[in-house]
């Protein structure tokens, strides 16, 4: 039996999705902005009021750990500038993709994220997974829609390990 390769990244995306769902459910307000450790990325509160992530164009040595709020910023960042190339449109600059917020405002926009996205990939046959695609490689020419799709479901199950993880060290420490 031959599985179709869209079949098997949506089913892949589904599998990722559903554990992140696990944490999403369990997150409180106050686990977006803990922060583990002294030397750690977040999103800040700017003067107007919107949140800012922290951020370096040269990744610095030792990596900051992320809070969730970080975390959750990132994915929504990397997901909008994907879905964006994959539309044709010209993809927003990191400064444009803004954190809703701690708790629900950020649930409620992975939530449209996830939504939108598949929406996109529903839209796909096996067919359009070979042609060239440009997000995460910017001037590569020999990656293809598979690979971005592949990359996605990566990027998303490495981002929700991170914010599972944290959000279970921040709960085994406030039992200790």
């Amino acid at each position: 039996m031959s599985v179709p390769r869209i079949a098997i990244l949506r089913w892949q995306f589904d599998l990722t999705w559903s554990l992140f769902d696990y944490h999403l459910e369990r997150l409180e307000p106050a686990d977006f902005l803990w922060e583990p450790s002294a030397h750690c990325w977040s999103v800040r509160r700017s003067s107007d009021g919107s949140w800012t992530p922290d951020w370096a164009d040269t990744e610095p040595d030792p990596i900051p750990v992320p809070t969730i709020g970080w975390l959750t910023w990132h994915i929504g960042w990397w997901w909008t500038v994907a879905m964006d190339h994959l539309q044709g449109q010209t993809p927003r600059q990191r400064a444009d993709v803004t954190w809703p917020g701690a708790g629900e405002p950020t649930l409620a926009w992975l939530r449209a994220l996830r939504t939108e996205w598949l929406r996109l990939l529903d839209r796909r046959t096996d067919a359009d997974l070979d042609g060239i695609a440009s997000f995460p490689w910017q001037g590569e020419t020999d990656y293809t829609l598979l690979h971005t799709i592949g990359w996605v479901n990566a990027e998303l199950m490495k981002n929700v390990a991170e914010i599972g993880q944290l959000r279970l060290l921040r709960a085994a420490g406030e039992r200790s």
